[in-house]
């Protein structure tokens, strides 16, 4: 694992965009992100996190695909900020590829009190049974410390056969911990001081806050999938372009300026 500054800046600076980006006042949060390589390095993943509210009464998880309808903020906008945010991550993994280091697939950050730790999952995401919305339900059951009625039946179900299958599996994981980033940070919304605090609500609405939030997951997704592949297929264009354009034939006139510019050098050479 690597332990240098350098690292440790991107910590520093991922924990400031994630405080930027919850607009109240937390007692905890959790996010999980993942990177996958493929053929003809193309890269895709996917990034979701929680927080819990600070208060005095117990209250649900907030995922992050519910704050802008939440506050009432610009979604676009805030989907940017989110993107910014995995990108960050992102840097960590493309710092392990360049010096090296076994490649990870996914992370796991906790937030709680005073401490910041990330967990570097090495699992074979692409050799699995599970889905990315499977992933998504069996990673909240394992952090999210949610009660049994949060999860839809079929969600149970699978959370079962997980743990089944799973009960003697030794998890290939690698753990950083260290103080959070310890600077005021400015909300993305400032906090209101006013605004009535929110009971716990009942499962069946925070299951369908969650589905809706899933649809955007799924969109975000989609959306960090389609920009890789954009990507490569712009350096592979620009790569065509590049040989073609030196394979074409010169002109008359690009041939003389060619040797009127090697005649120059010769005669600078020999001054």
């Amino acid at each position: 694992m690597i332990r240098n500054s350098e690292i440790k800046r991107i910590y520093s600076e991922l924990q400031k965009q994630l405080f930027y980006l919850i607009p109240e006042k937390w007692d905890r949060i959790y996010l999980y992100a993942s990177v996958e390589e493929k053929m003809k390095g193309l890269e895709t993943g996917e990034l979701f996190f929680y927080y819990f509210p600070r208060g005095i009464l117990k209250k649900n998880p907030i995922n992050v695909y519910e704050i802008p309808n939440k506050f009432s903020l610009n979604e676009e906008e805030y989907i940017k900020l989110v993107e910014k945010l995995y990108l960050e991550i992102k840097k960590i993994w493309e710092l392990f590829k360049k010096q090296n280091h076994r490649l990870w697939t996914s992370v796991t950050i906790r937030i709680e009190g005073l401490k910041f730790e990330i967990e570097y999952n090495y699992e074979n995401l692409r050799n699995t049974k599970y889905s990315n919305m499977d992933r998504h339900i069996i990673w909240k059951y394992n952090n999210l410390d949610l009660p049994e009625e949060a999860f839809t039946s079929k969600e149970q179900k699978l959370i079962r056969d997980y743990i089944n299958k799973n009960i003697y599996f030794r998890p290939d994981i690698e753990k950083y911990t260290e103080a959070i980033y310890k600077n005021p940070v400015k909300k993305i919304l400032d906090y209101n001081r006013e605004r009535k605090e929110q009971e716990y609500v009942s499962e069946t609405e925070m299951q369908k806050n969650e589905k809706e939030a899933k649809n955007k997951f799924e969109e975000q997704h989609y959306t960090y999938t389609i920009k890789e592949k954009r990507r490569v297929r712009n350096l592979i264009k620009n790569k065509e372009e590049e040989e073609k354009e030196k394979s074409k034939p010169k002109t008359y006139i690009e041939q003389i300026e060619e040797q009127r510019n090697s005649v120059k050098s010769q005669i600078l050479k020999h001054l």
